[in-house]
This record gives structure tokens, C-alpha cells and sequence, in this order.
């Protein structure tokens, strides 16, 4: 699938609230508690990183990430991001497209680091898309999530020097 990865601007966050809702909701693969509401996961996803993006196919938006570091001052040098696919274009390329963006995003806002902190072993297609992309798989944190299907489940640190 062809996209286009542009900044996220303010007028598109109901657009981008389209692809997020459902996976917060579904309390698989993100922290954060299933009725979060609008406001506070745009104070997560927009307000808190240090910078958001948008891939856009042309007539949607398809996925959107976001750019944080991962640790203050002495570790600030190391960014952490996050990633959703819209369901619609899930399996087309699109995290891949983000990944890669993401990386030469991250090296471009000065960081030489990037981890994922907590990828959630279920969500296998992820881990082997990051390991793809040449994270090295660093630990994994026994029963560090809550999924909301599985119960406590184990979930994996990647890092790469970019």
C-alpha cells in the first residue's frame, strides 16, 4: 500500500481517534486502561511525545506514531515510539512504512536509540516486524501486561542503535 507519513496537525485528531479508539479499547496490545477517553489519549499520543505522524493513503488515514524519549536528561538520547494501523490496512505494509519513517525521524530529532518497551508476546506479528526492522530482542518482562483476553502475559524489550 502506498502512503504518505506527514506530521499530525490538530484538525486531524478525529481522524487519527478513528484508529486509535478501537485498539486501546480492545486492551491487547496497549497500556492503557479500555475507556480511556478522547481527551486523554490525545494528551498520550499528541501532547506528551515530542513529535506525532500520520500515514495517509490518499483518502484515510491508515496509521499514526509518535516520537518520545524513552528516559529524561541522562537517557533522553533513546526514544521509544508507538505505532497503530488502522484495521482496514492492517497486513499492507503500513507499520513497516511507519517503522522506517520512525527511524530516520528519530535520528533526524537528534536520538541514536530506539526501544520498545513493551511489546506484548501475543501480538507476534509486531515482534517479528520489529525484529525485522533490526531490533535486537533485549528481555522480556514475565506477566508485565494485563491483556484483557489473556489475562497476565509476558511482554518483550526491543532495542536498536540508529
Amino acid at each position: 500500500m502506498a502512503i504518505t507519513i506527514k506530521p499530525y496537525h490538530d484538525d486531524q485528531w478525529k481522524d487519527v481517534w478513528r484508529v486509535l479508539e478501537p485498539v486501546f479499547r480492545a486492551g491487547e496490545t496497549y497500556p492503557y486502561a479500555d475507556n480511556i477517553t478522547a481527551q486523554q489519549a490525545h494528551h498520550k499520543w499528541v501532547e506528551i511525545p515530542t513529535a506525532t505522524y500520520v500515514a495517509h493513503d490518499g483518502t484515510d488515514i491508515v496509521g499514526t506514531f509518535y516520537i518520545k524519549p524513552n528516559q529524561d536528561a541522562l537517557g533522553d538520547h533513546v526514544c521509544n515510539c508507538g505505532y497503530v494501523t488502522a484495521e482496514n490496512a492492517r497486513g499492507k505494509g503500513v507499520a513497516s512504512q511507519m517503522c522506517d519513517f520512525s527511524q530516520q525521524e528519530a535520528r533526524r530529532l537528534g536520538f541514536s536509540h530506539m526501544q520498545y518497551n513493551l511489546v506484548v508476546a501475543s501480538n507476534e506479528a509486531a515482534f517479528r516486524l520489529w525484529k525485522k526492522h533490526g531490533f535486537e530482542h533485549v528481555g522480556t518482562l514475565k506477566h508485565a501486561f494485563r491483556h484483557k483476553n489473556l489475562g497476565l502475559t509476558d511482554a518483550h524489550i526491543l532495542y536498536k542503535e540508529l
